[in-house]
């Protein structure tokens, strides 16, 4: 299995299952930290994902040990603390969390490794998370004298809800793999020694559900999330997307494999 090289080699892209892209985030030097050159990367990288190798759920890891120490705060001159606030609120962090709030396929972070900071946003920004048992999941903004950005904040309220967005903000503290799991902030907990081949393994599983249905879901359920009250312009979308499945072939496809006992062969129409 090849693997593509973006970020100066700091990000690598491969497919270890069919219509799987995983992209690994290989900075050890820094403990996978989010620099400026991944990020780009990243937000360049999704969108594009489906013109180059068939995709239809991408899965993000870090290199071991470590899922992401978080954003790499030590590559920002000490100087652009003092006189350009700005620059640190434009950073290129927040491109690229869209960029995978925004990506039509689901998104699985395959949490190896310790995971801080910004590495934990990128975590929760996905929609699936899983977690190997050693790691640790925590927010340390308390210990650095930051107030976290709204926009990250929101992420955490809508993924664990206000009372344990307020413990991990507020005490600092690194949750265990499994209390993680108790709280929602993963979804599963698996053991070190069989992780990497779980995490490729629940992808491919994914990827192997109907095309449309994939998709047509995940953007129902982000229009439900982001709206309590539906304009009807948005309810007759939803209204719209769900009626044009009935048409599809995928649909009849559906059925029928189901009624044959078979793997069903998806066209994505």
């Amino acid at each position: 299995m090849t693997s593509e090289r973006f970020a100066g080699g700091k990000l690598l892209l491969d497919t270890p299952a069919e219509a799987v892209a995983r992209i690994v985030i290989s900075n050890p030097e820094r403990r996978n930290a989010l620099d400026h050159e991944i990020l780009d990367a990243l937000a360049e990288m999704l969108p594009l994902l489906d013109r180059g190798i068939e995709t239809r759920c991408v899965l993000i890891t870090g290199a071991p040990p470590a899922f992401s120490a978080g954003y790499d705060i030590a590559s920002i001159p000490s100087q652009t603390f003092e006189r350009d606030a700005e620059a640190l609120v434009a950073h290129p962090f927040h491109a690229a969390m869209e960029a995978i709030a925004k990506h039509p396929w689901p998104t699985v972070a395959a949490i190896n490794g310790h995971c801080l900071g910004g590495g934990l946003e990128l975590a929760i920004t996905c929609d699936l998370r899983l977690c190997a048992a050693g790691a640790k999941l925590g927010m340390p903004p308390a210990k650095l004298g930051l107030v976290y950005g709204h926009t990250g904040l929101r992420r955490f309220l809508d993924t664990v809800g206000l009372a344990r967005t307020k413990e991990l903000f507020m005490t600092g503290r690194n949750f265990e793999a499994r209390r993680a799991e108790q709280i929602g902030l993963v979804h599963e907990v698996f053991e070190a020694e069989e992780f990497e081949d779980a995490a490729v393994e629940a992808a491919s599983r994914i990827a192997a559900n109907a095309p449309l249905s994939m998709r047509g879901n995940k953007r129902a359920i982000e229009v439900l999330n982001q709206n309590a009250v539906l304009s009807e312009q948005q309810e007759a979308s939803l209204i719209a997307l769900r009626e044009s499945c009935f048409a599809s072939e995928d649909f009849r496809e559906g059925i029928a494999a189901f009624a044959e006992k078979r793997k069903p062969r998806w066209r994505g129409r």
